[in-house]
């Protein structure tokens, strides 16, 4: 095979629109710090964060901003949390209404398109720790046209912890997936024919009943998608 003519797509690093000796003067640092959200220790990739963040880099590098939203996916809820916020903030324009480059946000948005059902988990799960993230998670959610699809399946599953569940709901209704309201609407016919039955049962396994608070989540999602 003939590899010579084969063009080789590269991201470019910085779009700062300043003069290159100001540009190379940062390669260290934002190598560095890029090289620390590599690294198995949690505290090592808080600081690659902090020290992205501090240089600003993150605005004005596709590359950086890809990498930092590969950590969207981050074990530590803490340093996902921050993420989400700094992803969300690429995504839509500042109090002055100025857009991020454009380079940034298109390697942000395709990176989202490609999120699985794990991530969209572990945001849940950033939902439930902290709901004044949720304007964050909703513009991540917005961007990825599968998403819906994820949540039916996640707040579907019994074994999954309740309020991940509910928060799966809560977006469902929040962002408008209109292909998850069959799923809704087979669980709570489910869940109320359920109740129906066994409203006089007091002896139901806490296990059991603990899936009917579910039902007002469905109720207000349900009636969010009936509208649009």
């Amino acid at each position: 095979m003939d590899t010579e003519n084969i063009p080789i797509l590269q991201l470019p690093l910085f779009d700062y629109g300043e003069s290159i000796a100001n540009i190379v003067e940062l390669f260290p640092a934002v190598w560095q710090a890029s090289e620390c959200l590599t690294s198995p220790d949690p505290s090592t990739r808080q600081r690659g964060i902090d020290a992205l963040l501090e240089l600003g880099a993150q605005r004005v590098s596709p590359l950086v901003a890809y990498l930092v939203a590969t950590c969207l996916s981050d074990p530590d809820i803490y340093l996902r949390r921050r993420v989400t916020i700094i992803v969300a903030d690429l995504l839509t324009p500042d109090l002055n209404n100025k857009q991020n480059p454009e380079e940034v946000r298109k390697v942000v948005v395709n990176y989202l398109h490609n999120m699985n059902e794990a991530t969209v988990f572990g945001l849940l799960d950033v939902a439930v720790a902290d709901p004044q993230v949720e304007r964050s998670i909703y513009h991540i959610f917005n961007t990825c046209p599968y998403v819906g699809k994820y949540l039916g399946d996640i707040l579907s599953e019994w074994k999954n912890p309740l309020a991940i569940r509910q928060k799966a709901i809560y977006f469902v209704g929040l962002v408008g997936y209109l292909e998850a309201l069959p799923v809704l609407e087979r669980l709570f016919n489910r869940l109320e024919a359920r109740q129906n039955g066994q409203f006089a049962m007091s002896f139901a396994p806490l296990t059991i009943k603990s899936d009917d608070d579910l039902l007002p989540y469905l109720r207000v999602a349900m009636d969010h998608l009936s509208a649009r």
